[in-house]
């Protein structure tokens, strides 16, 4: 077995800026007048190198010698307190990854095992229940622990075979009850309703089990933020309570009603919908021939339209595509990587589309970040760490891909304590001769193109889509992405050659749902083999590999004869393109774990005769 080498590294006290920030917080903040000074050091442990490589990666990769100290070993004094900590298991560590890769340039060789940890030293008068509270405020139980002070014996991982796939057996024979019970125990976001149809479904319709993949699946797809339930929910009848607002709303819904019948006909069967208000104004200057730049096509990305561009004295078409993403619930129990990936994930729907991302906005709304900590409301993070957590991950992401951000807005409002807001909105454009959209058909090939999947972000659509209590702080770690910035930088090089996008059929972000929606939109015939899913770490079930929302990842169509041509654009960017799924002619979607088939789902729209508990619109996956 490889010796473990481990070290400590800790910024010079010119440069120990995060240290005397963290300084001056705890003695502001949560009155620690006896701390007299922090220091915050980065600890690493290495694996798989020989001496020579450890040293080099010392020098060139885990340190900066100019600003940085370095050593084998931390002894604190006898006035001092010692705590480290590190990222729960499962969750995705940018520094353990970049570590590594760096690493791996220099060597030449297979990637070391690194594992990464961060030490708080604090010196002082500091009694054990102060030093509680301070660990309290520094770790994020939704992301971190604290890290054990010993060095490992090994760093390589050992996870558990993954069981097989579970058949939902007598789920059928369930009365409404036993659903309602299962719908809780399951944390699931879909209402009993939901679940007593789909309960329909299979009994009538399939005439088998489902697995339990198949129920997580069509959680996802219906939660409302991949299907927008609430917003596609049809109403039967509309009342308007009387209050300040009444009329200009009346006013407001007669018009809507007006603009519909010209839309639509008088006699249309089309049901009234929130979504249907949103974009009926849209619908009309459609019809009417008065929104003649337009993109209009099946691609589910941004909103495009076509802007004429003068280049060298030259008119060319371009498409411009906006995109706004609000990452409310993630950023309010993990402030960092929630404003992250709420700008990262603004990014990949135009990215998506082929654009080029150049311009963002963020808009954030927190309560009063001087309230004192003791005043934080139980279950929720303070004011004040949500605020500059978020600020520093929102940064973090757009420094790593390099987006200007020209307007940022901060609101602070008593209202916001209830839920933050978190609002990231970007602006892209690309040549509209580079983008090529043409519908999938059969024998079609889909890559996934970028990052890997993990556990980070499993139930992130759902997980926003339901109700909060005082335990989600400690319960739903899973549900917050990690960002990973550098590869969706390198999908966006890749992207902007227009050699690479006119390959491209049809192409989708990973996002919310994963595997199972960012594919499963592409065409309505997919087989899926869950095993070609590259992985950031083994012991993955079928399940976890079906819905993990992990970032910077497309999904991207092509023919079957452009694969090596792609392969080797994706190869030149240092970007792992994997062929996971085919288009089939039969519209149902497939996916394959282990040789078992654990989905298989038709995607025809199926109303039952005798729709459970409620009316409902139809239902399609």
């Amino acid at each position: 077995m490889s010796e473990i080498r481990r070290i400590y590294v800790e910024k010079k006290d010119a440069f120990a800026v995060e240290a005397k920030g963290l300084l001056a917080d705890l003695k502001n903040n949560l009155l620690m007048d006896g701390l007299e000074k922090v220091r915050v050091l980065a600890r690493y442990d290495v694996m798989g190198l020989t001496d020579e490589e450890f040293s080099q990666a010392l020098q060139l990769v885990l340190s900066e010698p100019p600003v940085d100290t370095v050593m084998e070993e931390l002894v604190p004094a006898a006035d001092e307190k010692v705590f480290a900590v590190e990222l729960l298991p499962g969750q995705y560590d940018q520094r353990e990854d970049f570590a590594a890769q760096c690493i791996q340039l220099i060597t030449q060789k297979e990637k070391p095992l690194v594992a990464a940890a961060k030490v708080f030293v604090f010196k002082g008068s500091l009694t054990d229940d102060e030093f509680e509270k301070v660990k309290k405020y520094l770790v994020n139980p939704i992301e971190a622990r604290e890290a054990a002070l010993d060095k490992p014996e090994t760093l390589e991982d050992t996870w558990e075979e993954p069981a097989d796939v579970e058949r939902m057996e007598g789920f059928l024979d369930l009365s409404e009850a036993d659903i309602a019970a299962m719908q809780k125990n399951l944390g699931l976001a879909m209402s009993v309703e939901d679940l007593l149809w789909i309960q329909k479904y299979f009994k009538e319709e399939e005439k088998r089990v489902p697995t339990i993949t198949e129920v997580r699946v069509l959680d996802t797809y219906w939660s409302d933020h991949c299907r927008h339930t609430t917003f596609m929910t049809n109403l039967d009848k509309v009342e308007i309570e009387p209050g300040y607002y009444t009329k200009p709303i009346e006013d407001a819904f007669k018009q809507y009603l007006a603009i519909r019948d010209k839309v639509y006909g008088k006699k249309t069967d089309r049901p009234i919908t929130l979504m249907d208000m949103a974009c009926i104004a849209t619908k009309k200057l459609k019809k009417e021939n008065k929104f003649p730049d337009n993109d209009d096509s099946e691609e589910i990305n941004a909103c495009s339209i076509v802007v004429p561009v003068e280049i060298d004295g030259k008119k060319e078409d371009w498409l411009v595509m906006f995109k706004n993403e609000t990452h409310n619930h993630p950023t309010e129990i993990e402030p960092f990587g929630g404003a992250a990936t709420c700008l990262g994930g603004a990014i990949r729907d135009p990215l998506s589309g082929r654009a080029y991302v150049y311009q963002a906005m963020r808009i954030t709304g927190a309560g009063d970040p001087r309230t004192p900590i003791e005043k934080t409301l139980a279950g929720k993070l303070p004011q004040r760490k949500l605020t500059i957590g978020a600020a520093a991950g929102y940064s973090s992401y757009g420094n790593q891909i390099g987006l200007a951000t020209g307007q940022v807005q901060e609101y602070y409002h008593d209202r916001f304590v209830a839920k933050r807001m978190e609002i990231g909105a970007v602006m892209g454009a690309a040549p509209k001769s580079a983008v090529i959209r043409e519908r999938p058909a059969a024998g079609d090939i889909i890559i996934l193109l970028g990052g890997r999947t993990g556990r980070d972000g499993i139930g992130g659509a759902t997980g926003s889509s339901k109700e909060h209590t005082v335990d989600s702080l400690s319960t739903c770690g899973a549900e917050v992405q990690k960002g990973n910035p550098p590869t969706e930088r390198k999908i966006q090089r890749l992207f902007r050659n227009p050699e690479v996008t006119v390959l491209i059929k049809r192409c989708n972000d990973f996002g919310a749902g994963g595997v199972s929606v960012a594919i499963g939109e592409l065409a309505e015939g997919l087989k899926i083999n869950l095993d070609k899913v590259t992985k950031k770490y083994a012991g993955l079930d079928g399940t976890e590999l079906a819905i993990s929302e992990s970032q910077e990842r497309m999904a991207v169509v092509i023919r079957k004869e452009d694969w090596e041509k792609f392969a080797k654009f994706a190869d030149e960017e240092n970007l792992e393109a994997t062929i996971v799924a085919e288009v089939t002619e039969e519209p149902r979607l497939v996916m394959y774990w282990r040789g078992d088939k654990i989905v298989d789902i038709s995607r025809e729209k199926y109303k039952p005769a005798e729709c459970v508990q409620r009316k409902r619109p139809e239902r399609t996956v």
